[in-house]
């Protein structure tokens, strides 16, 4: 099996440093992977936030080789494997500890957005969906 090392960030708040693990590439691995292999491995301790791993509730987000990604959605066979593969927590987040940061933001915003309530039935039972709905 292949091998790459990756440089994950571990630290809490605004201090921390990039830890460099080698991990065994598999086929269809996605980067979240590789961050439970890690854990598994040599860092037991390392803070990840994760949920459905299905690129569905957002949980996963960091920044893999500088830009903003789902881990549960990146495959490691699109990153270049020969390079370090490097994962940092949002920056646009308050840092907590190593990947995981504060999103309590995204759960005050969601808290303000009305929910759904679709019109009533058309008289044959049906509803009809408009583009402006």
């Amino acid at each position: 099996m292949p091998e790459t090392v990756c440089k994950v960030f571990r630290g809490e708040g605004a201090k921390g440093e990039l830890c460099e693990y080698t991990v065994e590439v598999t086929e269809g691995m996605v980067v979240l992977d590789a961050i439970h292999q890690i854990q598994a491995r040599h860092a037991n301790d390392l803070a990840v936030r994760w949920n459905c791993k299905a690129g569905k509730c957002g949980s996963c987000s960091a920044e893999v080789n500088g830009k903003p990604r789902l881990m549960c959605m990146t495959r490691m066979d699109e990153l270049p494997l020969d390079e370090s593969v490097l994962i940092e927590p949002m920056r646009r987040f308050p840092h907590m500890k190593d990947l995981v940061t504060d999103v309590s933001w995204n759960y005050e915003i969601n808290q303000r957005i009305r929910p759904l309530k679709p019109k009533p039935r058309e008289a044959d039972g049906t509803y009809r969906m408009q583009q402006e709905d």
